[in-house]
């Protein structure tokens, strides 16, 4: 049993994802971070960042903190979504922190200033909104003629995936990346993503691209 400590969030959604994918029970507990909740000295034994998500593995009473470790412990207690072939398992680690250290906290930049803040940054709009279209053009020569980012369905794409789904507050539209936005519809559909995204509650429907004429 995992105990997940989490909210609404595309960095807390790629855990919710996981577990479901893997199959493994767990518990969620909501983690508000609208009301600091993030901060309680209880939560700041198991994340000491301060940051959702972080989970307890209750097999053996280990804390992980950070979404993209947490991916990685969930993957190797499994021996699911991680390739064994080092050619591959080493692109999806690529992939894993091209997210964490990029598509992550640029569009994380983009959210702050496009969505929160419009208006009040004009420079800052400009800057991580082409910031935000640039690594979708990356992504988007990554998926010609893939599936998937490694080709089979990884914690890769889990990683990813919740912050594309992000696509309306950064202000991109997925039809100017046609790989990207069959890989998102793509991802859309598992049973396992529908119930992940809502953990821990339920917020509104996966945001949809417009259909393409």
């Amino acid at each position: 049993m995992i105990d997940l400590y989490t909210w609404t969030t595309p960095n807390g959604r790629k855990v919710s994802i996981a577990l479901e994918e893997m199959g493994l029970p767990y518990e969620a507990h909501a983690v508000n971070i609208g009301e600091d909740e993030q901060f309680r000295p209880e939560f700041l034994a198991i994340s000491p960042n301060n940051k959702i998500p972080a989970i307890v593995d209750r097999d053996n009473g280990r804390s992980v903190m950070e979404s993209g470790a947490i991916l990685l412990y969930l993957a190797e207690k499994t021996g699911r979504f991680m390739p064994t072939d080092p050619d591959r398992r080493w692109q999806v680690m690529e992939w894993l922190m091209w997210q964490m250290g990029g598509f992550g906290p640029m569009l994380g930049q983009a959210h702050h200033f496009l969505h929160y803040n419009k208006g009040k940054a004009p420079y800052a709009e400009e800057r991580y909104g082409k910031e935000a279209r640039r690594l979708y053009k990356v992504l988007d020569q990554r998926l010609a003629g893939r599936r998937f980012v490694v080709d089979e369905y990884s914690i890769a794409d889990m990683a990813i995936w919740p912050w594309a789904a992000r696509f309306e507050w950064q202000e991109v539209d997925l039809a100017e990346f046609p790989n990207v936005r069959d890989w998102y519809l793509r991802i859309a559909e598992r049973p396992a993503v529908q119930k992940g995204y809502h953990v821990p509650k339920h917020t509104g429907d996966i945001p949809m691209p417009a259909v393409m004429a």
